[in-house]
């Protein structure tokens, strides 16, 4: 363990550890974990229970808060918290495409990125639960993706947790990929009405710069192919509490005029760059959709087979009409892959792991039934991202879960409710108990 540090309220430590690439192989490959502990500064000499923090996704490290944002400052009333960076993110041996070469060529990179979905990442916990605990099974609170892991723990190594907390993360059990964007993309049509709803402005800007776009495709400082799809991919951003607003403020910038008429604007280019770019968070893209994987069905680029099927999308065939623009939304493509930059290099990569029928399972329904864990999970009743009737059925299949439904947040809330959220999970927690 590193010297320790300070910010307001807390103090922190740097924590690395080594575990098995691949678990079952233990005498292997080794790669570096690091998370970060914190603990509120009035308490740092008591011995407290600990809380281990596994990030949404996936491919995204944990939060770099500073003293006690968001959700963080209650969770140290009660624990000592462990920020945990994933395997293959944040400062966890990254897994980019500027490291993914030193494993081979694209097979020899797709089998290595098969080993970083949830069984992998509970396994890691598991692995080192002990150099933190001293053997003491630990609290999980795991956000979106961290909440799929959470549940993948609940499957597997139960022993291990004294609490379960769930903010937007009740996945599907037994359901492909396509079931899950079958039930996203009517979802996020709506999410784009009540947008129009609000700022009926922004259909005609979406339409104008669409139809840009299918002049032109510009190519952004950065190198990202802006095209189209991509542009409709700005979606996502109408899953969390500003999103909408934020949507909105991007449009209403994206033309100047120069003297060869209109163009986008830098300022434009800059912010949907910023947005569109995996280059912080590549994982992401990767290993998207494999994480809904299981068994021998391939995911085979789901979401962009399954959105055939909505041809409402397809803003060259609206822009022939006069119907609004649609954007999507949490959702990766092949063309993903042609357009950033960062993702280029690893196509092939993709492809194969969208190829793989050899896909362990994640949940067993059976455990899970006989759960003796204390479980409490926030349910977004407008979720974007996860489907809310997923959810609820998944919760119906844990024993003892206790569910917080709301429609007062979105997807963040354990960020924009942060304290609200939490404490209300606790509560429910305990109670179980």
């Amino acid at each position: 363990m590193s010297a320790s540090y300070r910010q307001p309220g807390v103090v922190l430590s740097d924590r690395r550890f080594t575990v098995p690439l691949d678990h079952d192989n233990p005498s292997g490959e080794t790669i570096e974990l690091y998370a970060r502990e914190v603990v509120g500064s009035d308490k740092a000499d008591k011995d407290l229970p600990w809380l281990v923090y596994l990030q949404g996704g996936p491919g995204f490290g944990a939060n770099r808060f500073v003293g006690k944002q968001a959700w963080l400052g209650r969770a140290l009333e009660d624990y000592r918290v462990l920020l945990l960076d994933q395997r293959g993110t944040g400062s966890s041996t990254p897994a980019n495409r500027q490291t993914l070469p030193l494993r081979g060529g694209p097979r020899e990179q797709a089998d290595y990125l098969a080993l970083f979905r949830a069984d992998s990442i509970v396994r890691d916990c598991e692995a080192i639960r002990p150099a933190v605990t001293g053997g003491a099974p630990w609290a999980v609170l795991g956000q979106s993706f961290g909440g799929f892991c959470a549940v993948h723990y609940l499957s597997t190594a139960p022993e291990g947790l004294s609490t379960a907390l769930i903010t937007g993360g009740l996945p599907t059990l037994d359901g492909h990929a396509d079931d899950v964007y079958r039930a996203a993309y009517p979802r996020i049509e709506r999410k784009v009405a009540a947008h129009y709803a609000r700022y009926p402005q922004d259909v005609e800007r979406a339409r104008r710069i669409a139809e840009h776009l299918l002049r032109h495709e510009p190519v952004l400082n950065g190198g990202y192919r802006l095209t189209v799809e991509a542009f409709q991919s700005l979606g996502i951003l109408l899953g969390g509490s500003e999103g909408s607003h934020r949507l909105h403020y991007l449009l209403e910038n994206a033309f100047v005029r120069t003297a060869q008429g209109p163009a986008l604007s830098d300022a434009f280019q800059e912010d949907v760059q910023s947005l569109l770019s995996y280059a912080g968070h590549p994982l992401y893209a990767l290993v998207h959709e494999a994480c809904y994987a299981q068994g021998e069905r391939p995911t085979a680029w789901s979401a962009e087979r399954v959105r055939a099927d909505f041809p409402q999308f397809d803003a060259a065939k609206t822009l022939a009409g006069d119907g609004p623009v649609l954007f999507t939304g949490e959702s990766v493509h092949p063309w993903t892959f042609d357009c950033d930059p960062a993702l280029r290099p690893l196509r092939e990569t993709a492809d194969l792991l969208a190829e793989r029928t050899d896909w362990p399972s994640l949940y067993d329904p059976d455990r899970l039934a006989a759960n003796e864990v204390a479980v409490a999970a926030a349910v977004y009743h407008d979720d974007m991202y996860v489907d809310t009737d997923h959810a609820l059925s998944t919760a119906r299949t844990i024993r003892g879960l206790r569910t917080y439904v709301t429609n007062e947040f979105e997807h963040d809330g354990v960020r924009a409710g942060g304290p609200r959220v939490l404490d209300r999970l606790i509560d429910l927690a305990r109670d179980e108990a």
